[in-house]
């Protein structure tokens, strides 16, 4: 297991940070803040941990932001994929199986969220837990030292009903933006000289 390299902090971050999917420019943009990210937490690995299921449209984004991670060649370890879940059901066995074998991880918690009409299809990263299941009411546990999620909807109102009528073509662009992001900031790690946030 190799050190991740600390590097110094940049005063041009805004965590928390969010930016619409479909801006040009969010795959950069959202990569550099969770480098920000990152290198705020430093530790020997780094664990994604993607809730969500494949059984509702909405709530697949973590499912498929994992399926995506996976199918690179990365020093990410990935908890939660289309074909291995990780909800609402296995939640808890699955956060103890983390902390069990990567104590020392800086964790990554995405999942799929619902909004304000104007948040729909915007994405967002900050320091601090992600708490699964609050759109949903929902009483799950807390995860991670990162959290990134996406507003793939609109709160307030038969919340289970909205999930499953969401848009998969949104909901696969945001978990291309963010894996992407994902990747390309641990890379960033891998090589500090590279790293560059910008504004």
């Amino acid at each position: 297991m190799r050190e991740i390299p600390f590097i110094q902090k940049n005063s041009y971050s805004s965590l928390p940070f969010r930016i619409e999917v479909t801006n040009p420019h969010a795959e950069r943009k959202f990569s550099q803040q969770i480098s920000y990210a990152l290198q705020s937490n430093p530790a020997p690995e780094i664990v994604c941990i993607c809730i969500g299921t494949d059984r509702s449209t909405g709530d697949s984004l973590g499912p498929l932001v994992g399926t995506l991670l996976s199918r690179v060649n990365s020093p990410l370890q990935i908890y939660g994929t289309l074909d291995d879940p990780v909800h609402a059901v296995n939640l808890s066995a699955t956060i103890e199986q983390i902390h069990r074998q990567h104590p020392q991880a800086c964790i990554l918690a995405i999942d799929a969220c619902l909004g304000k009409v104007k948040s729909v299809g915007w994405i967002q990263v900050g320091l601090g837990p992600l708490r699964p299941g609050a759109g949903v009411n929902k009483n799950l546990p807390e995860i991670g030292q990162i959290y990134i999620t996406g507003i793939v909807n609109v709160a307030g109102f038969m919340e289970y009903f909205v999930l499953q009528n969401t848009r998969l073509s949104m909901v696969m662009k945001m978990a291309e933006v963010i894996s992407s992001s994902i990747l390309e900031a641990s890379y960033d790690l891998q090589n500090p000289s590279r790293t560059t946030i910008e504004s």
